[in-house]
């Protein structure tokens, strides 16, 4: 943190620090504030005041939630007083790598860009296991990746009226996706939303996306 209110420019006036006047706090004393923070439970109040700031000033729309998840990758040493590992960090893969440590979802305002919920977990967690917490129940449509898919069908969304734009998974989607005339069309069976060559969304049990004609190839065949 040090390092980034020194180098990163957008980071100061965020911190309400002036490099003419103040000095920037070192990363003993930074580690320091933010153990006092966890010691008295104040992250979540901190949080909620600027949520509540945030929609008196018109901000939060509400309308939509964009949900995703991030890993907080932390040494998996044992070299330490207690001479082992942090009981709350577990290991989980994404792609081919494998990573240790938490990860921090995050529900995000729409319109806004704004984050206005947020939840840590251990990393191997499933990301749609805790979706349903990340939304404020106001919202009429959520956005995610693939890793909520079936979030619509979960016990705890049962009764709320939101449309899940989730996207396929990769396997599932080139299945899906078939040339006819020039276009991408998405058959009744693929529930969701998904991504085209072009980057165009698709929405909904049937839709169509055109692709550039020098992608054009035949039934069953890769775009070039």
């Amino acid at each position: 943190m040090e390092d980034a209110l020194i180098d990163t420019g957008t980071i100061r006036p965020f911190a309400g620090i002036d490099l003419a006047q103040d000095n920037i706090a070192d990363a003993t004393t930074i580690l320091a504030f933010r153990h006092f923070i966890e010691q008295h439970q104040l992250a979540e109040e901190i949080f909620k005041t600027v949520e509540q700031y945030l929609r008196e000033k018109g901000l939060l729309l509400r309308e939509g939630t964009v949900v995703d998840a991030t890993i907080i990758h932390t040494p998996t040493s044992t070299k330490n007083e207690k001479r082992e590992r942090d009981p709350q960090m577990r290991q989980t893969r994404k792609g081919n790598q494998w990573f240790f440590g938490m990860k921090v979802q995050i529900g995000v305002d729409r319109d806004s860009g704004l984050i206005h919920s947020v939840a840590t977990t251990s990393a191997h967690v499933s990301d749609v296991i805790v979706a349903a917490e990340l939304l404020h129940g106001e919202e009429k449509v959520v956005y995610g990746d693939a890793g909520y898919q079936g979030l619509e069908k979960r016990e705890e969304m049962a009764g709320r009226k939101v449309d899940c734009r989730i996207a396929m998974g990769a396997g599932k989607r080139a299945t899906c996706l078939m040339l006819e005339k020039g276009q991408y069309t998405v058959d009744g069976a693929c529930q969701g939303s998904c991504q085209s060559q072009g980057g165009a969304s698709l929405t909904g049990a049937q839709a169509t996306v055109w692709i550039p004609e020098n992608q054009a190839t035949g039934p069953g065949q890769k775009p070039q």
